[in-house]
Order: C-alpha cells, then structure tokens, then sequence
C-alpha cells in the first residue's frame, strides 16, 4: 500500500518515491492530512536515526528538502480543508539557532488545520517576538529549539513578552524539551511532535 510506503521512503531519503507517492495518495482520495501524518513518521524516523549517529547534518538537511517538496504538493489541498482561519499564531526559531525543519512541519500542519500563521523563520530575536505579537494579536506563540545553548534564549523572550505585559500563550517545542524545560522558561506548553504543537492550539482557540 502506498500509504504504508510512504514513512519508509521518507526515512530512507528517497526524493522521487516520496513526491511520487503524495501525487498518487491524493489522487486516490485520501485526506492531505493523514499524508502529512505518514511524512511525519518518516521525519520522526529520521530525526532517530540522526541521534543514533546513522544519520548526519547533511541527511537532516536533505529531508527537509524533500518535506518541503511534498509539502508544496499538499498545501494547497490543505488549505482547502478549512475555509476560516481559526485565529492567528506567530512562530519561530530563537535567537542563535537556524533550524527550522520541526517549526515548518508544525507550521504546515497547523495551516492544514484551518489557523493563521505568522512564520519569523529563524534566529529570530525577543524584539521581533514582541512585536509580532503585538501586531497580530495573536494568542499564542510558538519557539522552536533545537539546541540545548539556546535556552537561555527560550527563557529571556518569554520574559520580553510578559515584561509587555503581553498575555499570549507560549509554546516551546524541540526534541530534548520536556517538563522541566517548561518550568525553567516559563511557557505554558511544550511540544516534542507537531502533533503536540496542534493539540495545544485546539486547546488555546477552544476547538
């Protein structure tokens, strides 16, 4: 089956079998986010194989690549999927980290999903935080991580935010994030999968 295809091309890096099977997923009828679940896996597999030392940099760099492409395929499908948007939601990389192959996944998603939202992309500085927020209005904001240098950064733009009196919800996300990063920082949710990063979305706009 094709949909069972699809996480284990991903994994193994293979671009062509990958922008292949989307193509023929959707033809076939099935929901561009059950796709976009099946990349997921992929990724989440790739992200393991990265920490197990099987993978490299430039392996990670070379699956963004391809999400990218398969995503381009997909988004418009998904963003026919909502008519509304749902509310607005800023994201981006701190200051002093560039990656941004988690925040774009959660990014997609969250559009499929029918929300708004404000991409800063990356090395993204406390001010320019704060000002999108304030600009936007938007009641949640999402900081992507990847580095475990970088916290600093996490905790000092989440001060900037509530220092403006700013009360937008925050949520942190990064594959070495858990409870205790939480707490340290001071966000109110912390994501290790894009699913995650959506479950607290639905939770923050009521639905």
């Amino acid at each position: 089956m094709p949909k069972e295809a699809l996480p284990k091309a991903m994994a193994e890096l293979e671009e062509e079998q990958v922008l292949t099977l989307v193509k023929e997923l959707l033809g076939n009828g099935v929901a561009p986010l059950e796709i976009v679940k099946a990349l997921q896996e992929g990724m989440v597999e790739v992200g393991n194989r990265f920490e197990s030392g099987d993978y490299f940099l430039s392996e990670l760099v070379m699956a963004g690549e391809i999400m990218k492409g398969a995503m381009d395929i997909l988004e418009p499908h998904l963003s026919g999927e909502s008519a509304e948007h749902k509310g607005t939601i800023v994201i981006g990389t701190v200051k002093g980290d560039i990656h941004d192959l988690g925040k774009n996944i959660v990014i997609m998603l969250l559009k499929g999903s029918g929300y708004n939202v404000v991409d800063l992309g990356v090395d993204v500085p406390k001010e320019k935080f704060v000002e999108a927020v304030k600009d936007t209005g938007a009641p949640l904001v999402g900081m992507s991580v990847l580095l475990t240098s970088c916290q600093g950064a996490l905790k000092e733009t989440i001060e900037a935010l509530r220092a403006e009196g700013l009360n937008t919800k925050v949520i942190i996300g990064g594959n070495y994030i858990n409870e205790t990063v939480r707490k340290h920082v001071g966000a109110d949710y912390f994501a290790t999968t894009a699913s995650d990063g959506l479950k607290a979305a639905t939770e923050v706009f009521g639905g």
